[in-house]
Formats: structure tokens, C-alpha cells, sequence
């Protein structure tokens, strides 16, 4: 039975994938993977025996480790992308469009780009994809995100000195309340339990359940 891989992809986007070819891969490592449509990059995540439900989730091939030769390409579609982000500011002023872009992110292969932004509301950006598509000729994606997903992409440290759980860990956003800060003794009114996304941090979620069953032995 084919090995199962956790996989990393730029932005903290992680899935798994089938390693059919028995490809000797370490937690770290760059290879090339199965697409959409064509092929794309991500890194070892985690190498370990997972449960058949994970093992039926994982339905997309390793094709191979990063040779010299896809490093190089990897490194222009960087300098792509940081051009990408330059052009679409540009066409953003010019539409006047309410949205603030984010990331950008070009496909391996080159088939696809997509561009993620923030909005307060819905914003017509059709015009905005004809554009780019007309500059890169290739398949265009605008994707609207949240403050937290913003600062999983943007990556950065939390005031207890870590990179953000959101860039490192976390696969999946949990509603974090201020009942959770009231229930661990803090001011819900204090600076010191926002993250840099502006949101309550997530690590209140983590020790949620001692305290809650910590208070049922108090009167």
C-alpha cells in the first residue's frame, strides 16, 4: 500500500498525497505534485501511518522530488509572483475596486495564478481577471479571504515570541468567543488577546477545557 504524506503548499494550505513510487522523502523536503490541472510544489509536512480515513482522502500523486531544474523554475515563479502583486495593485487603483490583494500565487506549471484579497464587501472584479488574464494569458483566480487567513499568509510572530499557529500548525480556523477569555480569568477588553490578525488569538481555544473543568471544583 502506497505511503500517505502530509503536504505543506505556500500560504499554509495542506493536503495529503499518495507516495505510489516509494520516492525516499523526508519532512522538509520540496517535491513535485499532482494539480488541479497540471502540477504544482509543496513541502513535507509530516511523515507518519495515518488512519484509513486519511489514507481515502489522499487520492493525488507525488510525482518526484525538486531537481535542479524545477528549483530554478520555482525560483522565477517567486519573481513572477512579487510582479504579479505589483501589476494587480496597479489595476486595482485604476477600477477604484474596494479590496485590499494580499498574495498572489502562481501554479508550478504555470497553468494558473491566483490572486487573494481581503474586501469589507462584495467587489466586481471581472474586469480586474480580463486584465491580468490578458497580460499573463493564462487562467486567472481572484479568492477572498479573512483577517485570519490574511495572516496565515502573510506569516509573522505572536507576542509570545512563536510564529503564528496559523502558519505552522493550525489546518483549521475554530470560532474562538469571549466567553473562552472570561473563562480563563482575562479582560475580553484587553490588547493582550488579539492576534496581529486583529482576532481573538487561537490559543485561547487550547487550554479551553482545563479551565473549564477547573471551575467546576469551585463554588
Amino acid at each position: 500500500m502506497a505511503e500517505v504524506y502530509e503536504l505543506e503548499f505556500k500560504g499554509g494550505r495542506k493536503d495529503f498525497y499518495l507516495n505510489s513510487q516509494n520516492i525516499p522523502l523526508r519532512i522538509g523536503d520540496l517535491v513535485v505534485v499532482q494539480a488541479d490541472r497540471g502540477e504544482d510544489v509543496a513541502r513535507v509536512a509530516q511523515i507518519a501511518e495515518l488512519s484509513a480515513c486519511r489514507k481515502r482522502e489522499a487520492k493525488r500523486e507525488i510525482l518526484r522530488r525538486l531537481t535542479p531544474e524545477d528549483m530554478e523554475k520555482l525560483k522565477q515563479n517567486m519573481q513572477k509572483e512579487k510582479e504579479a502583486i505589483r501589476l494587480c495593485k496597479e489595476k486595482i487603483a485604476e477600477h477604484g475596486l474596494k479590496m485590499k490583494l494580499v498574495d498572489a500565487e502562481y501554479q508550478f506549471d504555470g497553468s494558473r495564478i491566483c490572486f487573494y484579497f481581503t474586501a469589507e464587501k462584495r467587489v466586481d472584479f471581472r474586469q480586474l481577471v480580463k486584465d491580468m488574464a490578458d497580460i499573463y494569458r493564462t487562467r486567472v483566480e481572484m479568492r477572498q479571504i479573512g483577517v485570519r487567513e490574511e495572516a496565515r499568509r502573510l506569516s509573522g510572530y505572536g507576542p509570545c515570541g512563536r510564529k503564528l499557529c496559523c502558519d505552522t500548525f493550525l489546518v483549521d480556523f475554530e470560532p474562538i468567543s469571549v466567553k473562552m477569555a472570561k473563562d480563563q480569568g482575562l479582560s475580553p477588553s484587553s490588547t493582550k488577546i488579539s492576534g496581529v490578525c486583529g482576532r481573538l488569538m487561537c490559543c485561547l481555544l487550547y487550554e479551553e477545557d482545563f479551565y473549564k473543568e477547573a471551575l467546576k471544583r469551585f463554588p
